[in-house]
């Protein structure tokens, strides 16, 4: 930022490493994001975009593209599947999100007490 200047009157000087606009520096970790999660994550393409700060798929796909050269499902099929960083065995992994049900008055303490299974 300049000396003496309000941040909006110096947008256009960047204090990014690489001396790009600030917009495109945005866009750039964004994308370097969304890469990351897809060479980690097994997360459909929707989900790695909205989680990278894309407003959309289809302007995300196309960035993508101009960015690596390929889209997103290609970038992902470059790399192992996602199941082989998981550091705990898988059936803990699938136990940790199994969806916790209580619907069968296993709080009672937001119910009340209506009844006693002794």
């Amino acid at each position: 930022m300049s000396p003496g200047c309000h941040p909006p009157a110096s947008a256009g000087s960047s204090s990014a490493p690489s001396e790009s606009p600030p917009h495109q520096y945005l866009l750039t970790r964004r994308l370097e994001r969304a890469a990351a999660l897809l060479r980690v994550t097994d997360w459909p393409v929707a989900d790695v975009c909205f989680a990278g700060g894309a407003d959309s798929v289809e302007s995300f796909m196309a960035s993508f593209g101009r960015v690596f050269g390929r889209s997103p499902t290609a970038y992902r099929r470059l790399w192992p599947p996602a199941a082989r960083f998981v550091r705990i065995p898988r059936c803990m992994a699938m136990a940790y999100a199994r969806p916790q049900n209580r619907t069968f008055r296993e709080d009672l303490g937001a119910a009340g007490s209506q009844g006693s299974f002794r």
